[in-house]
């Protein structure tokens, strides 16, 4: 590489870091340039550690973005800046990268419970070995329609809210192991086969999918969202690609951070509609068209918002762009 050239090229942008860094306060615009100008320069000082290492030039970029860190750091920047970034971006981001992994443990769950519900149907014996006949009266009769309004609406969401998230959670915290993740995941769709097929036995399959699938579409998905980027992180360390297996499980890692995070805000959502839609007096036709609203819009936001944001370089890694500038900044 021609240094003399690379340096000339790439002087102004260096001058104008230099100018944000050396002013006093910065108005939010300038907050986002100086940002913008770091990774700049960070990428500079990479290139020229790597092809030209010329030991003046290295010291000069090296201090610039020490400054420009420290600079970085003491600016105030709206809390809610971070905020919408994450849900504009990095959230739907890291959705959309890893689609094909949760949609593949989604379709999976979904035959999986299909085929436990057949069999369980075409086996009328197993069902006499799981519960007694007075227990399956009061599961058709009315414990699963009270399941859903035994308690008060408000307390019921935060409860299911609260369940809910440590199933993804234990799903997220366990992909790295593999089995126990498929043994959570089975026990999941397990319960809810051979409760299905009780109430299809009985002349409530109706009943049941009137009350499952206003809150379960987007509830079940989330879940197997968790389900498949668990099983992303298990697959970084079995097979780490390009990269060694401590930077591969650590890129998945923080990149299931954002979703768990991201899977909070879902999960209220399901919560929400599981408590306050799912027992309504809604008519059956009006619970499921709010299901399948929040389901469309779930895969809209994953689908358009994701796709958009990866192809502005987003990836859904929490940390990337911070690990980036310091590894550039290494001696």
């Amino acid at each position: 590489m021609d240094l003399d050239a690379y340096v000339l090229t790439h002087a102004h942008e260096w001058q104008r870091l230099e100018e944000l860094v050396g002013r006093g306060r910065l108005t939010g615009p300038e907050s986002d340039e100086l940002v913008e100008r770091y990774q700049q320069v960070a990428t500079h000082l990479s290139v020229v550690r790597t092809s030209a290492p010329d030991p003046s030039l290295v010291a000069h970029l090296s201090s610039l973005l020490a400054r420009a860190r420290n600079k970085a750091v003491g600016t105030r920047v709206p809390a809610w800046r971070g905020v919408q970034r994450f849900l504009t971006h990095r959230f739907p981001a890291a959705l959309y990268r890893l689609r094909w992994w949760w949609l593949g443990c989604l379709a999976l769950n979904v035959l999986v419970t299909a085929v436990m519900i057949w069999w369980l149907l075409e086996h009328p014996v197993a069902e006499q070995s799981l519960l007694s006949p007075g227990e399956v009266d009061a599961l058709v009769d009315h414990e699963f329609e009270d399941y859903y309004s035994e308690y008060a609406a408000s307390h019921f969401a935060a409860q299911v809210w609260i369940n809910n998230a440590w199933v993804s959670a234990l799903c997220l915290a366990l992909g790295i192991l593999g089995l126990p993740l498929v043994y959570l995941l089975f026990n999941n769709i397990a319960n809810l086969a051979i409760i299905g097929s009780i109430m299809i036995r009985h002349d409530h399959g109706g009943h049941f999918f009137g009350l499952l699938l206003p809150h379960g579409l987007l509830e079940l998905t989330a879940v197997f969202v968790a389900g498949g980027v668990g099983a992303r992180l298990f697959w970084s360390w079995i097979e780490p690609g390009s990269l060694t297996r401590s930077q591969s499980i650590a890129r998945e890692g923080r990149t299931a951070g954002t979703v768990a995070l991201g899977l909070v805000l879902v999960l209220f959502v399901s919560g929400v509609i599981e408590a306050f839609v799912t027992p309504s007096g809604l008519p059956t036709w009006a619970r499921l068209a709010i299901g399948v609203l929040a389901e469309l819009v779930f895969l809209a936001y994953v689908f358009v918002l994701g796709r958009q944001a990866v192809a502005e370089g987003e990836t859904g890694d929490v940390d990337e762009r911070w690990l980036e500038d310091r590894l550039a900044t290494q001696e």
